[in-house]
Formats: C-alpha cells, structure tokens, sequence
C-alpha cells in the first residue's frame, strides 16, 4: 500500500526524467509522455478502488511518527481528485501528440507537463500544509513556464498576470502558515483537526476565524474565486490549446481542492460566520463569471469565463456545509473538469480548422463536421445542467442541498446562472455552429483532416466519460457521497493519521 500511495508522485516525475534524457528524439518523448499519463491514470485507479474498499489510507515517510514527518494521506476525496488529474493528463497528453509544435517540444513541453501533474498529484495526496504549499509552488513554476512556452506576446502577458498574483496567493499561504504554526506549533492537518477541536484542545475563535479568512484569500486566488478571479480570463485563452484545456480541468481545481480541505478539517469552529461567507462569495462568483462569459465574442476566453462561474458551485456545495452538498461538490468537480477540457479541446479543432476563435468569423461547421458538433454539444449541455448529462445530477443535489437549508438566495442564483450558461453555450452553438459558412483562406483549410481524427479521439473520450457520468450516476454519485460523509467526519481522517489513536 505504501508504493501505491507514493506511486501518482513518483510516475510523472520518472516519466519528466526520462523524457530530460530523451529529449533528443521527438516521437519518444511523445510516447514516453503519452505512456506515463496512461500509467499515472491506472495507479490512481487502483488507489481509488482501494480507498473505497477499505477506507483512508496513510502512509509516513521514513517511518516518523505523525506529526512529525511527512504524511500522504488518500481518502475517498483525494482519490477522486488524483484519478481526475489521471483522466485529463491522458486526454490531454494524446491531444498534444499532433498540436504541440516542434519548437515547444524542444523547449521541454513534455518535461513541464509531468512536473505540472507532480506537483497537482502532491496537493491531492499532502497531510501537511507546508509540503501543499511546496507543491503549490511545483505546479506553479510548471505551469508559468508551459503558460509563456513559445514566447508570443499575449502568452507573456497572460503569464506575468498568471505569477503575479499567484506569487501573491502563495505569500499570503505561507504568512498564513507562520502564523498557524505559532499558535498550534504543527502544520500536520490531522494535528490541527485534533488541536482546534472544541472538545479536545479550543482555541480563540476570533484569531482562528480571521486566520481562517487569510487561508481563504490564498485559496481563493488559486481558486479564482470572487473577487480574485480577474488573471484567469486574462491568461487561461493565451497558450496552446492543450495547455489551456490542462489548466481549464486541474488548476483552479487545486485551489478549490485546498478550500474544501481546510474548511472541512480545520476552521469548522465559525461555520455561522465562515461557510456563510463561503457561499456569498459562491454566488458572486458564479454570477461574475456567468456575466463575464456572456459578453465574449472570443471561444476561448469565452470558456475561461466559464471556469470562474463553475468554481462557484463548487464553493456552494462547501458553503452549504452538508453530506449531500459536500457530495454534490466532489461530483460537481469531477463533471465540470471532464467537461470543460473537453470544450477547451474542440475549441482547438475549430480554430485549426477555420483559423480563428472569434465568434463573428466562425461558422457552417454543424453540416461541415458533425461529429465535431455533437462533441461539442454534450459537454455543452452537460455544463449548463440539461438531463440526463452529469452536469444536471451535480446542480441537483446542490439545489436539493441549499433548498433542505432554506438558503433560497444562492438556490435561485444557481438557478439562473445555468440559464445564462445554456445561452453562453447556445451563442457559441449558433456562431460557430449553426450559422452558414465564412470563406476559409486556403492555407487555412489545407490539412485540416490530416491531424483532425487525432485531435478528436480525445475529445470524443471526454465527451463519452461526461455522458457515462450522466447515464451512470447512481453508482458515481453513490461514490461521491461516501466521500462527502468522510468530509463531513474529521474524525476518520485524524484517527486514520494517527493509526486508530483519536
């Protein structure tokens, strides 16, 4: 078990090392790139299937005791994260077998990839605070370079908006960590759990309170909650659309993963007043983003508005603060990651096959490419809640979850923002879709259909895990409530770390 849990680490970065000494040739480190995501999906797998069955698992480096050393913990939550994290680094890792440029590729594209994946897989496995903040800085690094890989003048100036304020967010993690480690002398999160217990250890609410609002405004600029959201549209639409579709489905989820983690496990002594807030911020976050998405004529940007809306669900789930929410925000971020790296992909297709992403330029592709469309219309559908897609199964216990509270104010904000949502997804429907063709320049249309087949595999397995979420959801949503009910009990997850000793 102990190399099963350390296994989505040690993967990408063996697949990063090989690749270094590969980067001679640049069909190996394709195939090494594309065999390392395919193992690091089949380990999280596994280790989602043993999590299930037999509960948390932990694992102590070098054999020190907590809180003492390194802990890496795996629960029903973090499983599903690492086995998302599997899923979108395959898609993505084939995708960019034919749509990375040479150029990219020989300044490491492939290597930065799996240090990126490195440094997601880590955040998901941590027990401790201070190895989330060293792994928040691996993916951060990766994720700069591959985001201003090519040098193109939008890339940097997407890329120094992007560092800057995650440089920002970090600062504010790490003072937050200084200032948590001199009040409880531990950053081991099942140590904290223990040690902010009102019944074993109380501390003063105030102080925790506002430490609690310091970790959200870190998270929450990962997480590109209002109103920390503004670097996202402005760098997410920049790179290569592989690049673009990675962050779309893991980055933000980073954040959100974080969020969720300690506002579960630690500051759970103010939910009057903390949750409360998280779901105020739930709501305009999703009403912003919504709005934001609406006004743009630009695919990509257009999806990156997007994100922002569809984090604020997720926070509303955390918000809401109960088995059935929690659960809904683990499926809701399961579904929305698949869904919206799937769109980020066929944005791709229909740039390189019309030459644009704007809006107004596009057309005709509903009777040109066919398949193109329907792949494009279930993650579309799926994102704005239509039955029977999983988008749908994700809004309605969230809906079931505030209604069974009275919160009728976020209820009827999610509400309407999937409406807006449809008409954000139709408007590309109709632009890009429905309406008759513009002219293609020739050099734009030639050799369209030579990679199209491959650019589309990916997607087309996207779109089938979205509707397979959708057909399936009893057994998918049963797994997420067991996850949400192990969120909702701190207990678990202490005496997991501790070997049984509460």
């Amino acid at each position: 078990m102990t190399l099963l849990l350390v296994l989505p680490i040690i993967i990408p970065l063996a697949t990063a090392i090989v690749e270094l000494l590969a980067q001679r040739s640049r069909a190996a480190q394709r195939w090494i790139s594309l065999a390392g995501a395919a193992a690091l999906l089949a380990a999280a797998l596994r280790l989602l299937a043993e999590v299930d069955r037999h509960g948390i698992q932990t694992v102590q480096a070098g054999n020190w005791p907590a809180p003492f050393g390194i802990t890496l913990v795996a629960d029903r939550f973090s499983a599903l994260m690492l086995t998302l994290a599997g899923i979108i680094g395959l898609a993505v890792a084939l995708y960019s077998l034919t749509s990375i440029d040479l150029s990219r590729e020989r300044l490491g594209y492939h290597v930065l990839y799996h240090f990126l994946l490195m440094g997601v897989c880590g955040a998901f496995l941590t027990g401790d605070l201070f190895n989330l903040y060293v792994w928040f800085e691996v993916l951060l690094m990766a994720s700069f370079v591959l985001l201003a890989l090519g040098g193109e003048r939008g890339q940097l100036e997407g890329a120094i908006k992007y560092v800057t304020l995650n440089l920002v967010a970090s600062a504010l993690f790490l003072a937050a960590l200084g200032i948590l480690y001199g009040m409880a002398g531990t950053l081991n999160m099942a140590d904290l759990a223990r040690k902010f217990s009102v019944v074993v250890e109380p501390q003063p609410h105030g102080l925790v309170t506002a430490l609690a609002m310091l970790f959200l405004m870190a998270f929450g600029i990962k997480a590109a909650v209002f109103p920390l959201f503004f670097w996202l549209p402005a760098s997410y639409h920049t790179p290569p659309v592989a690049v673009s579709a990675l962050f779309a489905g893991l980055l933000t989820k980073v954040g959100a993963y974080a969020l969720i983690r300690v506002f579960t496990l630690i500051f759970v002594q103010d939910v009057g007043y903390t949750h409360v807030l998280l779901l105020i911020v739930a709501g305009l976050t999703m009403v912003t983003g919504v709005l934001g998405a609406v006004a743009q004529n630009e695919m990509r940007r257009l999806l990156s508005f997007h994100i922002i809306s569809q984090i604020g669900y997720i926070i509303m789930g955390l918000g809401l603060f109960t088995p059935l929410a929690l659960a809904s925000a683990v499926f809701f971020t399961f579904h929305v990651s698949v869904a919206k790296s799937a769109l980020f992909l066929v944005s791709g297709v229909v740039g390189r096959l019309q030459g644009t992403f704007d809006l107004k330029k596009l057309g005709g592709l509903y009777r040109a490419r066919p398949a193109l469309a329907l792949l494009f219309l279930i993650p579309a559908l799926s994102l704005a809640g239509l039955p029977p897609l999983s988008g749908f199964f994700a809004k309605l216990g969230l809906l079931q979850a505030g209604l069974a509270q009275s919160q009728y104010g976020i209820v009827a904000v999610a509400l309407g923002v999937s409406l807006l949502t449809l008409f954000s997804m139709m408007k590309i429907w109709n632009e890009a879709f429905w309406k008759p063709a513009a002219l293609l320049p020739p050099t734009v249309a030639e050799g369209a259909d030579v990679m199209l087949q491959s650019w589309l595999t990916p997607v087309a397995l996207l779109a089938a895990l979205s509707l397979l979420l959708g057909l399936g959801a009893g057994p998918a949503f049963g797994l997420a409530l067991r996850a949400g009910a192990e969120l909702m009990d701190p207990l678990a997850y202490v005496e997991a770390v501790f070997g049984g000793v509460p």
